[in-house]
């Protein structure tokens, strides 16, 4: 019993030791603990247990990692397919605010602002010549219609004064008239 006593303590010492190995070095370790008989090496049936427990748990962990690694990429990959439809998505909306920010509706028909700009500006140019011609004739009309008023009074005031004069003149011969027939009716009354 002492045997087995001491042999279990230097189970759990070896298996201590052991969980705080590698794999490599377990098996290095056993190797260099099991004794050689004709050219055969005797592994102790616990340390070999031990290796593959080991082994098991090692490989437990690594398949967990690996399960738990491949869950992440999933994840990962989903999330960055999500994402790329996103900017995909965000890009062509980007696409078409800049388009309709760059775009003006013009009389139903739309066009850049630049190509809008230019008809604007190129219409208040013409507006503005337009107007300068208007206003130039508008100011030669009414300095002529000035002038000719200025004729038209001028011809007026002559005419008043020719009607004047020829009132006169009419009277005049009317009065003259008038004593010719008075000479002549004296004459024809004595005669």
């Amino acid at each position: 019993m002492l045997l087995c006593g001491a042999l279990n303590q230097t189970n759990a010492q070896d298996t201590t030791k052991v969980a705080n190995q590698t794999l490599n070095m377990q098996y290095t370790e056993m190797l260099r603990k099991s004794r050689n008989m004709d050219g055969y090496k005797l592994i102790n049936p616990n340390r070999l247990s031990a290796l593959w427990k080991s082994t098991a748990d090692t490989l437990r962990k690594e398949r967990r990692s690996l399960a738990e690694a491949r869950t992440k990429v999933n994840t990962l990959s989903s999330s960055l397919e999500s994402l790329k439809n996103n900017l995909s998505s965000n890009e062509k909306e980007l696409a078409e605010s800049t388009t309709k920010v760059n775009q003006v509706s013009f009389l139903g028909f739309p066009m850049d602002k630049a190509t809008y700009n230019m008809i604007m500006w190129g219409a208040v140019i013409l507006l503005a010549i337009a107007l300068t011609i208007c206003v130039i004739q508008s100011t030669r009309a009414r300095i002529e219609a000035r002038y000719r008023v200025k004729l038209f009074e001028e011809l007026s005031t002559e005419f008043q004064t020719y009607k004047v004069k020829a009132n006169e003149r009419e009277k005049k011969l009317a009065r003259e008239l008038q004593d010719e027939r008075n000479k002549l009716d004296e004459l024809g009354y004595r005669g």
